[in-house]
């Protein structure tokens, strides 16, 4: 195991595989964060960003209480007009590295997923939870809107949902939050290491470049109209030929398709 960056709030590592882990370090027993914490994240996902031999990322909080519980209270508390716009744009700062990392991110969730944190989580490609997790917006209960990341709660969730979920500050169990498409998969408590595994060493052996330019695509697709969209996608679809993969496996499924007709 391979340590890619470490700092009092963050621990970065990336296995044989491809498949590298970033844990939320020090930041109590829910993982708050506050900018300290924000500042070393960044620095660990521009190292991992870096990388040629990542091929997915799993984030994560440390223990099992929380993947994020939220953004630090204690220090917004004292926060001026001034501070909290420098705050508020060093969260949404993180998030961008998060959405804007080369290949998939996994969001590891179990217990609480609260306010700034579920905005991480959104910017993650992928969200696994077992049935501990709940999830929740409560940025209104403490005089303040849920903002940055938020956004993506509308087109992720729909308009309704979204509403709820800002508006009555109400928190969603992971039953539910797996029925309205808020988490990909859901599993028991004690199985989220095992499933988060599955799906990191599955992305892992997809073909690399293919899978960043579709990564990078996808994120392209959330930003431009629909019909830019499909132009735009032309030529990624002929960049892919000029990594080799296209011509690589295509040529070895042609072959074992020739090896079983012949047989």
């Amino acid at each position: 195991m391979k340590v890619i960056h470490e700092a009092r709030h963050a621990r970065a590592t990336l296995d044989a595989g491809g498949v590298a882990t970033l844990q939320v370090l020090d930041a109590g027993r829910l993982n708050i964060i506050g900018s300290a914490a924000i500042a070393d994240l960044r620095a660990a996902l521009q190292a991992l960003a870096a990388e040629p031999a990542l091929r997915v990322l799993v984030l994560r909080g440390s223990g099992e209480r929380a993947f994020i519980g939220g953004a630090d209270i204690g220090e917004m508390v004292g926060l001026t007009p001034a501070t909290a716009q420098a705050f508020i744009t060093r969260l949404a700062s993180l998030c961008d590295a998060v959405a804007e990392m080369p290949v998939p991110v996994i969001a590891r969730l179990p217990g609480w997923c609260l306010g700034g944190g579920l905005e991480v989580a959104l910017a993650c490609d992928l969200r696994l939870c077992d049935d501990s997790a709940m999830f929740g917006m409560p940025e209104v209960k403490v005089g303040i809107p849920s903002v940055i990341h938020a956004a993506l709660l509308p087109r992720l969730l729909g308009q309704s949902r979204a509403d709820w979920l800002l508006l009555c500050c109400e928190n969603i169990d992971a039953a539910r939050a797996e029925a309205w498409g808020l988490v990909h998969e859901r599993c028991a408590v004690g199985a989220l290491d095992a499933l988060v595994q599955r799906r990191a060493a599955a992305l892992a052996a997809l073909p690399p470049q293919a899978l960043r330019q579709q990564k990078r695509l996808l994120r392209h697709w959330q930003t431009v109209p629909l019909a830019q969209a499909v132009r735009d996608s032309i030529g990624e679809f002929a960049q892919a030929y000029a990594t080799g993969e296209p011509q690589a496996l295509m040529g070895d499924f042609m072959a074992r398709k020739a090896a079983k007709r012949e047989g």
